[in-house]
């Protein structure tokens, strides 16, 4: 497919431009960007896009989702994390999602980001209780289907879950500890499955590819962390993993090594320009050093750390000690939308509360950054989308300037941050074919995916109902966990407010 976009107004967000729009032309060819400039010639049978009053940019790359939970979208509030995983991610289940339920949550998890402008997607994925290639497969059989670029891992825990968290072993009764099964999967086992899905699925269409992800470290053995590491720098892909998300996680470091995860991460060889940690929020001074100096990159999850009551990143400090900070929606369960718009307005307006310096608050051009280049650096796809530029696979978004939100217009970095929401949205290029325009997905038929969804979902729901009240009996203990994690005064706060850390404890910031 030829395209050529006449007379728009281009944020490439490269070297030489970066947050400073210019206007101009652009051309696609097959699936790259042919050409930027200045009345370009028209190649024959090319399509020619009346660009005026519109905006070229890069695709938005969403740096860290869950597919796994995008049938629990509004299902819950008033959860911290270790709390909510019960429900979202149950400690007992009956057994993984039906095959056909399992490629349409895919696909409506792709068609949502689609239409919100998100072209590339890093989709950590979570099939408990086991790892079958067939059903891997569907997953990248729905991304192709969708038209949408993606990593995809197929996340792995290889410790008993209620040894990945402090106090637990001492608080849940015997006998309901006895009702909880241990890990599936060896890391010789998970190795071979990992190399399997690199020769089978990897490279699919061009635009889909398999990451590597340890769940985070205080799940998994060194063994299978230092496995997943180096597999993931042999096949030059993300190794994937989640730290220091919560401050039950910041204790947990101290009560398992005597250290914090990231020291702990540091100490094994694990912070590595291949490695990628989702949200960051529990780190240290001492903790952002070591990832710096590593070139370790970040997801920030701003929405998701909110509404889980996780706290607030340091991202400033670690922008600071040179950590690259890509921006993630994290689940549909624990963010409820895939709009990376959402994520970028909320980055932008969170980080002022966290001191009253203005030159150290975040500015909408880093959050601009942080949503196309630099999440595309997290994925290790900067080279491939992220920017517009010649050379570049064609991975972008038209949206019209006409509206309420552009007017007046100021500066348009603090339009995009701080007024768009995505429905302003009129065209969706990937890989050089056009996905949406003008609200209309051209690579599914939503009616029939929403009907169908409708008529499996009810049944399917039910059944979750059940496993939610089966695992419910932990939560006192699981609260009880959170509350002692909680009290513990570890020296640094993420928490925004003057409000105690918990009835009758004391507040420390810092």
């Amino acid at each position: 497919m030829t395209l050529l976009f006449r007379n728009a107004t281009i944020l490439s967000m490269d070297k030489v431009h970066g947050t400073m729009p210019f206007a101009g032309d652009l051309l696609v060819e097959n699936n790259l960007i042919a050409a930027v400039g200045i009345d370009l010639a028209v190649p024959v049978e090319a399509r020619v896009i009346d660009a005026s009053g519109k905006l070229l940019m890069p695709g938005l790359v969403n740096a860290h989702m869950h597919s796994s939970e995008t049938f629990f979208k509004g299902r819950y509030q008033g959860t911290p994390l270790e709390v909510w995983m019960l429900y979202s991610y149950p400690i007992l289940m009956k057994g993984p999602i039906p095959e056909r339920l399992l490629y349409l949550r895919s696909l409506l998890t792709a068609m949502e980001s689609l239409k919100a402008g998100v072209t590339t997607m890093v989709d950590d994925f979570f099939d408990p209780p086991g790892f079958e290639l067939t059903r891997l497969k569907r997953v990248f059989d729905a991304y192709e289907d969708a038209g949408i670029r993606a990593n995809v891992s197929h996340c792995v825990i290889d410790k008993h879950v209620l040894d990945t968290m402090p106090y637990l072993r001492d608080i849940i009764p015997a006998d309901l500890q006895a009702e909880v099964d241990g890990p599936s999967i060896t890391t010789a086992d998970y190795m071979a499955f990992c190399r399997d899905v690199f020769a089978s699925q990897h490279g699919r269409a061009g635009r889909l590819g398999f990451m590597v992800s340890a769940s985070a470290p205080q799940r998994c053995s060194v063994e299978l962390m230092q496995a997943c590491l180096a597999l993931a720098q042999d096949k030059g892909v993300p190794y994937h993993t989640h730290v220091l998300e919560t401050k039950t996680q910041a204790v947990t470091g101290p009560e398992f090594y005597g250290k914090s995860l990231i020291r702990y991460m540091h100490e094994l060889g694990l912070l590595t320009p291949n490695t990628t940690i989702a949200h960051s929020i529990w780190v240290s001074d001492d903790d952002m050093a070591l990832m710096g100096a590593a070139g370790c990159s970040v997801a920030h999850n701003a929405v998701s750390n909110l509404k889980l009551g996780s706290g607030i990143a340091p991202i400033r400090r670690l922008l600071d000690a040179g950590v690259h900070v890509g921006l993630g929606t994290d689940g549909m369960s624990s963010n409820d939308t895939a709009r990376i718009f959402d994520v970028m307005r909320f980055a932008a307006l969170l980080h002022d509360v966290a001191a009253p310096d203005t030159d150290r608050w975040i500015t909408a051009a880093e959050v601009l950054r942080s949503a196309t280049i630099e999440s595309a650096r997290t994925a290790m796809l900067d080279t491939i989308t992220g920017s517009l530029e010649v050379g570049k696979r064609a991975d972008l978004i038209m949206l019209d300037l006409s509206g309420y939100d552009y007017m007046p217009m100021n500066r348009l970095d603090h339009h995009l941050v701080y007024c768009e929401n995505g429905s302003n949205i009129r065209m969706v290029v990937v890989d050089g074919r056009i996905a949406v325009e003008d609200n209309k997905l051209l690579t599914v038929d939503e009616v029939q995916i929403f009907a169908e969804l409708r008529e499996l979902l009810p049944a399917y729901m039910a059944e979750h109902a059940e496993l939610e009240k089966l695992n419910a009996r932990f939560e006192p203990y699981m609260r009880e966990m959170y509350r002692r994690a909680t009290i513990q005064d570890i020296g640094m706060n993420r928490y925004q407010g003057d409000l105690p850390l918990w009835p009758g404890a004391n507040h420390r910031g810092s």
